[in-house]
């Protein structure tokens, strides 16, 4: 099928404002080509992402579904798909897409990482540190693993663990100082000296 220039035009405005933060203008030009074209895949998912960074899951995930039944193992909205299962809350169907994925994917990173993050809220701790230590085989100084890595090692009470993963995650980045401050999984290390050193 070939593209229509006229298309391509107002996909690459709608993808230019996306890219500047005008989610909702950036909408009504992927509304604009889906009224012409109901089944284009580009729009639904750019549709889909724009309207998830708005909160607007339900709307997000019909989307997703809407491209899915034309490319049903598309792996980039498959992922989008579970991102906003996740943020809604709908952890279990979102760690069954994970699962089928890594099934074939056993390395796909940006899954595991969605992965780790769903087990870490169903209060899977030592499943959530595997899929963090996965990750981190491959990319050791992923700030957001290490710091999800320290964590789970709190929640699961091996606190010099998880000061070492945290110290590694601030020599990422500064923004791990100011998160680990208000994180609940560090409550209990509040009055921790070594805790106190990391995030002063």
């Amino acid at each position: 099928m070939t593209e229509n220039p006229k298309t391509d035009s107002i996909l690459d405005e709608a993808n230019r404002l996306f890219l500047k933060g005008k989610l909702n203008e950036a909408i009504t030009y992927y509304d604009t080509i889906l009224h012409e074209n109901p089944n284009h895949i580009g729009s639904l998912n750019n549709k889909g992402y724009a309207l998830n960074k708005l909160k607007d899951y339900d709307g997000a995930i019909q989307c997703y579904d809407a491209a899915l039944k034309l490319v049903p193992e598309d792996l980039s909205i498959l992922v989008n798909k579970i991102s906003s299962l996740r943020k809604k809350g709908q952890l279990t169907e979102a760690l069954n897409y994970c699962n089928d994925i890594l099934k074939n994917n056993s390395k796909y990173n940006i899954v595991l990482y969605h992965k780790e993050r769903i087990l870490f809220s169903m209060g899977q701790f030592k499943e959530s540190l595997l899929c963090c230590n996965n990750i981190l085989n491959d990319y050791p100084l992923n700030g957001d693993v290490l710091f999800d890595k320290s964590c789970s090692l709190a929640m699961l009470s091996k606190i010099d663990d998880a000061l070492y993963a945290l110290e590694k995650a601030i020599s990422q980045g500064i923004q791990y100082k100011i998160k680990a401050k208000k994180t609940n999984s560090f409550e209990k290390l509040a009055d921790n000296p070594k805790f106190q050193k990391l995030v002063s």
